[in-house]
């Protein structure tokens, strides 16, 4: 299929600029999956939807303050840096901009005591580094990084936890599972109520979310590799539930990638990997029923998940009707429920 396919026209007023408040007050395009049929409601109606016995999987990870602003030691020229993959020792795979002067050797300073040092140039465009510190690496972070919103969003983020979901709890992440920001402690607790069960997986979201899809035919795209776990109780709920007929609701692609991932016999196997799964039209789902998602950019791989999911043009026609009625688009827009 080539790239094309999967394009739609946004007027840029539709992309949100800071989240719905409350988060469960958001506009919500409900879509069959089969028939693409769709109904208009509000976030919180998604009660309304719930059979009991329905298992929901979040993404718990915690997105951490990943953007860092410096200089190149020598020249004083100005970086910016995009922490994306720990690799052990203080040495992390990140994104540099400007990269084309971030070669092997160069020193950038973020502050009088927290610098790194490049090593050597990625396969996906990026730097590993070495950092260089005292004291304590995330108290740094938290002293002079930033939420690493995507570029789209032009307002800075007053409060953090803004960019960061209620049930939060393992750092790791360089962008938020943003279908999950719509949820609220006291909405959560009224899925309970309703019969479904809740759980949770952890993707560490990379470089895939900012590696655009530069290939003309979409087959030839190459995803990044992205870090996932489930624990054995999470695994044994998923396949019981699975056995019983009930449904799997991923909220968010990352739940989806990391259920897809670890249940490619069938059955979602426990433990910790790396996944590379590229989702798009022909997949052969294994795990997932329903989707909770996030309107996504044009001709991304996200789009092409949801098409594979849900059919290309029932996909594009769900997105061409929320154009029409003014939805709010990206990381803090409305949501899709699709079932």
């Amino acid at each position: 299929m080539k790239l094309e396919d999967f394009n739609y026209v946004l007027p840029k007023e539709l992309i949100a600029q800071q989240p719905a408040e409350p988060r469960d007050s958001c506009r919500l395009l409900m879509v069959d999956k089969k028939t693409g049929e769709w109904q208009h409601r509000r976030f919180r109606d998604i009660l309304d939807e719930i059979r009991p016995g329905d298992v929901f999987v979040f993404n718990n990870t915690k997105v951490i303050p990943a953007r860092l602003f410096g200089r190149r030691k020598g020249t004083g020229g100005k970086v910016e840096a995009l922490l994306l993959t720990p690799k052990g020792n203080d040495v992390w795979e990140i994104l540099v901009n400007p990269g084309r002067k971030a070669l092997p050797g160069q020193e950038i300073e973020f502050s009088e005591n927290f610098s790194c040092t490049v090593i050597d140039k990625t396969e996906f465009g990026g730097r590993l580094v070495k950092f260089h510190y005292s004291g304590d690496f995330d108290n740094w972070l938290d002293q002079l990084g930033e939420m690493p919103t995507p570029p789209y969003i032009h307002k800075k983020l007053e409060n953090k936890d803004e960019y960061q979901t209620v049930y939060a709890k393992f750092k790791g992440s360089a962008a938020a599972p943003t279908a999950g920001l719509h949820f609220t402690p006291e909405l959560l607790e009224k899925m309970k109520d309703k019969g479904a069960e809740l759980l949770f997986v952890t993707l560490h979201v990379g470089i895939g979310t900012f590696r655009p899809v530069a290939e003309e035919n979409i087959e030839d795209h190459e995803m990044h590799r992205e870090w996932y776990t489930i624990e054995k109780e999470t695994a044994q709920k998923v396949n019981e539930a699975k056995e019983e007929g009930r449904r799997i609701i991923a909220v968010g692609t990352t739940s989806v990638r990391t259920l897809e991932s670890a249940g490619q016999t069938g059955r979602v196997e426990a433990g910790s990997s790396w996944t590379q799964l590229y989702i798009y039209p022909g997949y052969q789902w294994q795990v997932v029923d329903a989707i909770v998602t996030n309107f996504h950019l044009p001709e991304s791989t996200l789009i092409m998940m949801m098409a594979s999911f849900a059919g290309r043009e029932h996909i594009l026609a769900a997105y061409e009707e929320a154009v029409r009625q003014k939805y709010r688009f990206f990381s803090f827009g409305d949501a899709m429920f699709l079932r």
